[in-house]
C-alpha cells in the first residue's frame, strides 16, 4: 500500500513537473514546494501505516458455530481474584506489552465489584513474542513477583510501563512495589516460571485464542468486551447453575 502511494505521488509529481516545464520560473517553483509538502505528508502517512501494522490484531471473534463452546480453563497456579468458591470463572488470556489489554483491567474490576460473591477472575499468560520483544520477560516478571505475593502490584505496574519493559526496567519496578529483588531474579530466570508460561499458552492455543486479550466466563469465550455484554454471560450463568 505504500509503495503504491509512493508510485501515485511520484506520477503526479512527474506531470506537475512536464506541465511546469510550459509555464514559467515562478509556477515551477510553486509546483516543485507543492510536491515537497506532499512528499512530507507522504512520509507522515508511512510512519502512521507502520505503527497501525505493529499493534496486536485484537482477537477475532470466532465462528457462529462455536459461539457456545465451552473450554476447560482451569485456574491451575495462575494469580487470580475473588471467592475460590465463585460460581463463575472469569479467564483472561492476556500479554503485558498489548496495548489493549491495557484497557481489560478496569473493566475487570467493575465485573469483580459489581458481583463480589459471584466471580472470580484469573489470569493467564500469552505473550505474543513474535510482534512484542519485551512481552516474556515481563510475563516471566509478573510471575516471579506472583512468588512473593505481589502479582497484582507487578501487573499495575508493567501496564502502566508498557513502553518500558526491558530488563533492566523490570529490575526497578520489582524493588518499588517491595520485592526482594535478588529472590525476583532468581524466580524470573526459573524453569519453573517458564514452564508456567508455556502450559498457559498452551491451554491458550487449545482453547482457540490467537490474540490478546481474549477473556471466557465459565469456559464460554466473550463475544463483545464490554461490562454489558460481560455481564449478561455471568447472568446466564448463573441462571444455569441454579
Amino acid at each position: 500500500m505504500r509503495h503504491v502511494a509512493r508510485i501515485g505521488i511520484l506520477g503526479l509529481g512527474l506531470a506537475a513537473v512536464v506541465l511546469a516545464c510550459r509555464s514559467d520560473p515562478e509556477e515551477f517553483r510553486e509546483v516543485r514546494d507543492g510536491q515537497r509538502q506532499l512528499m512530507n505528508k507522504l512520509g507522515d502517512l508511512e510512519k502512521k501505516i507502520d505503527q497501525v501494522a505493529s499493534r496486536p490484531a485484537p482477537a477475532q471473534g470466532p465462528s457462529q458455530a462455536d459461539a457456545n463452546r465451552v473450554y476447560n480453563i482451569a485456574i491451575g497456579d495462575s494469580p487470580s481474584k475473588g471467592p475460590a468458591n465463585a460460581p463463575v470463572l472469569l479467564a483472561e488470556f492476556s500479554d503485558f506489552q498489548c496495548p489493549f489489554c491495557s484497557k481489560v483491567p478496569p473493566l475487570v474490576d467493575q465485573v469483580l465489584q459489581a458481583y463480589p460473591k459471584e466471580v472470580k477472575f484469573v489470569y493467564k499468560q500469552y505473550p505474543l513474542t513474535q510482534i512484542h520483544p519485551n512481552a516474556m520477560n515481563a510475563a516471566r516478571a509478573a510471575l516471579a513477583a506472583h512468588k512473593q505475593g505481589k502479582f497484582w502490584e507487578m501487573h499495575d505496574k508493567l501496564f502502566a510501563n508498557q513502553e518500558a519493559l526491558q530488563p533492566d526496567k523490570l529490575k526497578e519496578y520489582a524493588a518499588q512495589v517491595g520485592l526482594n529483588v535478588a529472590r525476583f531474579e532468581k524466580d524470573m530466570a526459573s524453569p519453573e516460571v517458564q514452564k508456567q508460561i508455556e502450559e498457559e499458552s498452551r491451554v491458550a492455543d487449545q482453547s482457540g485464542v490467537t490474540g490478546t486479550p481474549t477473556l471466557f466466563v465459565n469456559g464460554k469465550r466473550v463475544q463483545n468486551r464490554s461490562l454489558e455484554s460481560l455481564k449478561g454471560m455471568i447472568e446466564e450463568s448463573l441462571k444455569n447453575k441454579t
